[in-house]
């Protein structure tokens, strides 16, 4: 038996990654967020915080000894350099945690949830790319009613994602949630009908 399917699930910030995944753990379908897994990697006691505060001080923990992500964002957000050095640190224990949880998931297939896949170039870590698309207006619109961003917020944290262009360039398949919740169900559940079929015929 080969491998089990890796969907690597992608998408601009606003465009409804996280209404995917739910539909999808809905149908059965194993998700694995790598967001998760990398507030796992720093908690008190993980090798990976010892390693952030060797490198960046012990201004980036909390008074209750816990990651401060504020203050990590802030040192690295305007420093390129320092943003791929923690990168560098933290990605290797982001995906061996990710391999973990893929032996033991089982599923007919699985969906690898990467919000930087694009970014980080990691399109061969999984068997086809799924992005979740919508306009940009759409998102800024969801910007600003979720999270209370201004339009100029909004639009310089969609400008430092990779370009919906790129994004929809790296695509195996598009998942357009411009629409209502009703019609992203049902497109989910035709991907994950099509997805099955992948999956038996790679068995």
């Amino acid at each position: 038996m080969t491998r089990t399917l890796r969907i690597g699930l992608t998408g601009g910030i606003a465009s409804g990654k996280s209404a995917a995944v739910g539909v999808f753990a809905a149908l059965g379908v194993p998700v694995l967020d790598t967001d998760v897994i990398a507030r796992e990697v720093v908690e008190p006691g993980q090798p990976g915080l010892a390693r952030i505060v060797a490198e960046f001080g012990e201004g980036i923990l909390g008074r209750d000894g816990r990651l401060d992500r504020a203050a990590l964002r802030a040192r690295v957000f305007s420093d390129t350099d320092a943003r791929h050095q923690l990168e560098a640190m933290l990605h290797p224990a982001i995906w061996a945690g990710l391999e973990r949880q893929s032996a033991t998931a089982g599923g007919p297939y699985q969906v690898f949830v990467i919000p930087l896949l694009v970014e980080s170039g990691a399109m061969d870590a999984v068997d086809r790319v799924l992005v979740v698309d919508c306009a940009t207006e759409t998102q800024v619109r969801r910007l600003r009613e979720r999270d209370g961003e201004t339009e100029a917020s909004a639009r310089a944290m969609l400008a430092a994602q990779a370009s919906r262009e790129d994004r929809l360039a790296a695509a195996d398949d598009v998942l357009d949630n411009d629409g209502t919740p009703e019609e992203l169900r049902g497109k989910i559940a035709a991907l994950d009908r099509f997805y099955r079929v992948i999956a038996a015929a790679g068995d």
